[in-house]
């Protein structure tokens, strides 16, 4: 079977020819530890050669289901045609010239599109850079220079980056800060809405609780934005309980507070809608978006209310690689492509069959102590039996299982006990049931 829509035309299945890792990665992994930082990490002991539709296949000629989609960014597939297509043209034509120094009509184009997909019927303006990263430091830039005011309020088990801002900003400790402080000033952490572990509070609850917090510890005319994820992504893909986001932007709006979704890893069709925020009806002052916005190449964005993106003076934006001509061709052919496979209904379908496969491997297995996410942004939460303790131990277990069998998934969470899904929207229905299976197989095997 070939995939439903995007990148070179790959046999979708799931098949191991090699030991895990093969004899051509071994002794590629050699050469990596000769030459690679050794703080560079690493999930599959695997090289990749070619990816498309749903499957990763390595140099050794194992073919693996891929669960992961490059941390939620190829969210239309590897190497997707349109994507192919405008890039090469684009190469041909020229590589760079900087947009603040010679601007370029697709960088425009960019900022359009992401004006017209993010939530809200107000005027906007966007700015594009390279990461995630980038696009997280220049919002509190813009909202700094918007508020006049330099308090930034983030969340427990918040993730927002690896400079030394987002760090600061990002709540877990190891691997992302551990020996890297000092780090940046005035961020303060409040609690966050965590359902599993809130003792049955509701989201009206929480978002008081965190609004407590903000109140007593910066006071609300000294914050210039609160910064938080629609659904946190490294921290475990916590589902904020229904109303703790409009709480949160209801307190942000009576008191001046600039209101930042972090959409990086939700965005662009991931959650079964364009941006997580429209599940609430969320329509925040700005949004940063990256990941799955170029269909693989290095792309960010900050887009939101023109008097707030414009109260920057001239300058104070930008960067030399910033909106980079090849990935704004291909973040035009990512939109294009996902507005015409229809990315959002494929996500939907996409949940509705791993709600239903994992829903039957909790009953056989209640140390599954929750599923949750939205979309193709899935989770389950492991603990030990009879508690509520996290069990880290059980959660590595099933993905080293999983690895070993040709199943490419992707851990994450505050106490590293959670397995987080995020498939392609062009996985076939058959391979990401067959990942499923593996999956089932290996929850059996270390029980």
């Amino acid at each position: 079977m070939t995939p439903r829509i995007g990148g070179p035309t790959l046999p979708q299945k799931r098949e191991l020819v090699t030991a895990i890792p093969g004899p051509k990665s071994v002794e590629l992994m050699a050469r990596r530890r000769a030459a690679v930082s050794a703080g560079v990490g690493g999930t599959l002991p695997v090289f990749a050669a070619a990816a498309g539709g749903g499957v990763v296949v390595d140099i050794d000629g194992n073919s693996f289901i891929d669960l992961g989609a490059g941390i939620a960014v190829t969210n239309i597939g590897n190497a997707s045609p349109h994507v192919v297509q405008a890039v090469q043209e684009q190469v041909a034509a020229f590589t760079h010239t900087c947009f603040t120094v010679t601007p370029y009509e697709s960088y425009v184009q960019v900022c359009e599109e992401l004006n017209r997909l993010t939530p809200g019927d107000h005027e906007k303006r966007s700015a594009l850079f390279n990461s995630g990263a980038e696009a997280i430091e220049n919002s509190i830039k813009i909202a700094r220079s918007y508020t006049r005011r330099q308090k930034i309020v983030v969340f427990e088990h918040a993730y927002h980056g690896r400079t030394n801002l987002t760090m600061s900003l990002t709540a877990k400790n190891m691997p992302y800060k551990h020996n890297f402080g000092p780090f940046a000033g005035d961020v303060y952490r409040v609690p966050m809405s965590y359902p599993l572990r809130d003792g049955g509070r509701s989201g009206l609850e929480a978002a008081k609780a965190a609004i407590s917090h903000i109140d007593k510890e910066c006071g609300a005319d000294t914050v210039a934005a609160i910064l938080i994820e629609p659904i946190q992504g490294e921290g475990g893909f916590i589902v904020p309980a229904d109303g703790f986001l409009p709480a949160l932007l209801e307190y942000a709006r009576q008191n001046g507070i600039v209101f930042i979704a972090d959409e990086i890893q939700t965005g662009f069709a991931r959650t079964g809608a364009w941006f997580a925020c429209e599940h609430e009806g969320i329509v925040p002052d700005l949004m940063t978006t990256a990941k799955g916005i170029a269909g693989g190449l290095p792309l960010s964005a900050v887009t939101g209310r023109a008097e707030i993106m414009d109260a920057v003076h001239a300058g104070g934006l930008g960067g030399t690689y910033g909106g980079n001509p090849l990935a704004c061709v291909a973040a035009l052919a990512a939109i294009r492509t996902m507005e015409e496979m229809n990315a959002v209904s494929m996500y939907k379908n996409i949940e509705a069959i791993m709600w239903s496969r994992l829903e039957a491997m909790q009953r056989q297995h209640p140390t599954i102590a929750e599923i949750r996410g939205r979309g193709g942004m899935i989770a389950i939460e492991f603990v030990k039996s009879g508690s509520d303790e996290p069990d880290a131990d059980r959660c590595s277990k099933v993905a080293k299982y999983c690895h070993e069998h040709g199943v490419l998934i992707l851990t994450a969470g505050t106490y590293n006990n959670v397995i987080r899904f995020l498939p392609p929207a062009s996985i076939s229905d058959a391979l990401l049931n067959d990942a499923l299976d593996v999956l089932n197989q290996a929850l059996q095997a270390t029980a």
